[in-house]
């Protein structure tokens, strides 16, 4: 992809940031220093890019979502609207003695979106979490704790609810896909890890 980003006049995006070949950065959208956002990218109108914030390759980031400063979202991530990446654990606005607190007065805590995941509108994702490979968060999820890779949770706190294809839909029991009929199964030991069984071995 050679393509130069697309950048609307009304957004404001720093000198310092990166801005990959063929991204798109839309209206009233803010891309603070030292924040990449991979190439074929799309933010959307209203969204904040912290200080820092690593945005893969083809991802989309839609309208009035804010992913602060310490999150990582790796390649092919979608975020719904008005989803917020939180970066601090235990947040007060003044120390003890009543003074406002200083860029040193906190600790940053972000969370790392892995490959193709998905999270849906107005979640919040809460610091220091990974949320798994092609996992789907549903709408209006508050996300306490780390997803597994595929799993599908929900809630506030989120819960696993099930497993999502790589097509996002929801499996059946039997972990097949009923839209794109893609068949998995579960492996390993301890905590569950879904795997997809390739076309050549019998489901």
């Amino acid at each position: 992809m050679t393509a130069e980003p697309r950048i609307h006049p009304t957004a404001e995006v720093s000198p310092a940031a990166v801005i990959g070949p063929g991204a798109s950065v839309w209206h009233h959208a803010q891309v603070r220093e030292r924040a990449s956002i991979g190439a074929g990218s799309i933010i959307g109108k209203g969204v904040y890019v912290g200080a820092g914030v690593a945005i893969g390759a083809n991802c989309k980031v839609q309208n009035y979502s804010c992913v602060y400063e310490g999150n990582t979202l790796e390649d092919g991530v979608f975020v719904g609207p008005e989803v917020v990446f939180t970066n601090d654990r235990y947040p007060r606005a003044i120390n003890p003695d009543g003074t406002l607190k200083g860029a040193s007065d906190w600790e940053l805590s972000g969370s790392v979106v892995r490959y193709g995941a998905a999270i849906g509108a107005r979640s919040v994702i809460l610091p220091g979490l990974t949320i798994g490979r092609w996992a789907l968060v549903a709408a209006g999820s508050v996300v306490t704790r780390d997803v597994p890779d595929h799993a599908l949770v929900a809630g506030n706190p989120a819960r696993q609810v099930g497993w999502a294809c790589v097509c996002a839909r929801p499996l059946a029991s039997d972990l097949r896909c009923p839209a794109c009929h893609r068949a998995y199964r579960l492996a390993g030991e301890g905590a569950p890890i879904l795997e997809p069984i390739p076309a050549t071995e019998p489901a």
